[in-house]
């Protein structure tokens, strides 16, 4: 009989490893930044809540057994200027692509930080994308 497995929230922990690795870092564009998994409704360019990082979990790619799930991360930084957005994109790509923890074993980058401009606010951002492969939790039957 095959093992009861399940996965973490991807999109949770993403989002937890940015926010505890983000706030030691000393470059000047991640002074203040917020980490979410949902966009600000309040983005209006009145109220700028910057620098602002979200992370939700794009897909779910197949997978032929419940020993690993491989999922899509999209992490979107909206900043001051388009520069400062790229910089905190990679800087947040490369912390997730050397992170190992107890639901995220590894990633490795897909897309790539894209320049955009937030089409409600007019804010830059950056974009980017990795794949996420994720630990099974082991369920009793």
């Amino acid at each position: 009989m095959k093992p009861l497995t399940t996965f973490g929230d991807v999109q949770a922990a993403g989002a937890g490893v940015l926010r505890t690795a983000l706030v030691s870092r000393p470059e000047a564009y991640v002074a203040g930044v917020e980490v979410g998994t949902r966009v600000p409704g309040d983005r209006a360019p009145e109220t700028p809540r910057l620098p602002y990082v979200v992370v939700r979990k794009d897909s779910d790619l197949p997978h032929s057994s419940m020993a690993n799930a491989r999922c899509t991360l999209r992490v979107t930084v909206w900043h001051e200027d388009a520069d400062q957005a790229h910089d905190l994109a990679m800087l947040c790509q490369g912390l997730l692509l050397v992170h190992s923890g107890p639901v995220i074993r590894g990633a490795r980058p897909a897309t790539g930080p894209l320049a955009a401009t937030d089409p409600e606010s007019g804010v830059d951002l950056a974009t980017f994308t990795v794949l996420a492969n994720v630990k099974p939790i082991p369920l009793t039957a």
